[in-house]
């Protein structure tokens, strides 16, 4: 959804404490979505920066005063009545107890927990936001499966958390073959597998994790063709195909191509401004994908992405 300068400016706050806990206010009955929960904040008055906005409803709402706020996500969304752009930060650095200064009550709540509460759907994107991590790895060449096994165990032991298994050449004989062992593999280490291009009914077979769309599948579905359990997840090169996937009701997309990648030298690329234009867009947390290097994540979040997918610069050596 474009924003507009009709929108509510909203300064959005992820505050965590030592045990990573979130805080969360209930919205008063009377108010604009009423009675349900939300991510602490308000709206930026005229002179002020979000930073300031953000510290300074917390310090009046909630009593606690914050600092190393960084960017989470930025999402623009229409109720019937009004449009919202909720800018995100987060932060685990503050000091003072948070208590109601208005009566309202407030709880720290696990990350599993979030999904108890109930919030305004433009808060949804948040929830995923903090769901997913910064890197997104798409599986590369493999000679056979011990190499893809050995592969995959050198990602894990770096930390990845969110993967894409992509083999073009794979059928689905031979994918209910490897999928399972590399399912227990992620699994042990707590990551979690999307599957790329497949159909819904194998992903829920074999139990995966997700599905990750191409481009050409988007107009495949006429609505979200996995239950909420599964992630779902889409490739976009353009604006048209990022609203196709909205409707879909992702809960992430991956932009492509950002920069020029070593296999496809010559191509268009979209550029860093053509990432955040689509970023901007988007209400659900969006990855750069082409010429990705871990050094791009921090510049990827500058730009309103959740951080880099890659093969390359992700995938294990053999």
């Amino acid at each position: 959804m474009a924003i507009t300068s009709s929108s509510i400016h909203v300064a959005v706050g992820v505050v965590r404490n030592a045990k990573g806990e979130i805080l969360i206010a209930r919205r008063p009955q009377h108010v604009h979505q009423g009675g349900l929960w939300e991510f602490p904040g308000g709206k930026v008055e005229a002179g002020e920066s979000v930073q300031q906005a953000l510290a300074r409803e917390l310090d009046e709402e909630l009593g606690i005063q914050v600092d190393g706020l960084q960017p989470l996500i930025r999402i623009a969304h229409a109720y019937p009545d009004r449009r919202v752009l909720l800018d995100v930060w987060q932060t685990d650095s503050f000091s003072g107890q948070a208590t109601g200064r208005e009566g309202q009550p407030v709880r720290w709540v696990s990350m599993d927990g979030l999904e108890q509460f109930s919030f305004p759907r433009a808060n949804h994107g948040i929830i995923r936001a903090l769901q997913l991590p910064d890197r997104y790895l798409v599986s590369g060449d493999y000679q056979d499966m011990d190499e893809f096994s050995f592969r995959l165990e050198q990602a894990l032991h770096r930390g990845i958390r969110l993967l894409q298994f992509r083999d073009k050449h794979c059928h689905v004989d031979e994918m209910q073959q490897r999928v399972p062992p590399m399912l227990a593999q992620c699994h042990r280490a707590g990551a979690k597998l999307l599957l790329n291009g497949v159909s819904p009914a194998l992903v829920r077979t074999l139990g995966a994790d997700g599905l990750h769309l191409t481009s050409a599948q988007l107009h495949e579905f006429p609505c979200r063709p996995l239950d909420k359990h599964c992630l779902l997840a889409a490739s976009v090169h353009d604006q048209a195909q990022l609203q196709q996937a909205l409707k879909l009701e992702v809960d992430f997309v991956v932009v492509s191509p950002v920069q020029a990648t070593a296999s496809h030298p010559g191509a268009a690329v979209l550029g860093w401004e053509g990432f955040a234009a689509l970023a901007e867009a988007s209400t659900v947390p969006v990855y750069a994908l082409g010429g990705m290097e871990e050094k791009h994540i921090t510049l990827s979040r500058q730009h309103g992405g959740q951080g880099i997918s890659a093969i390359r610069a992700l995938w294990g050596t053999a």
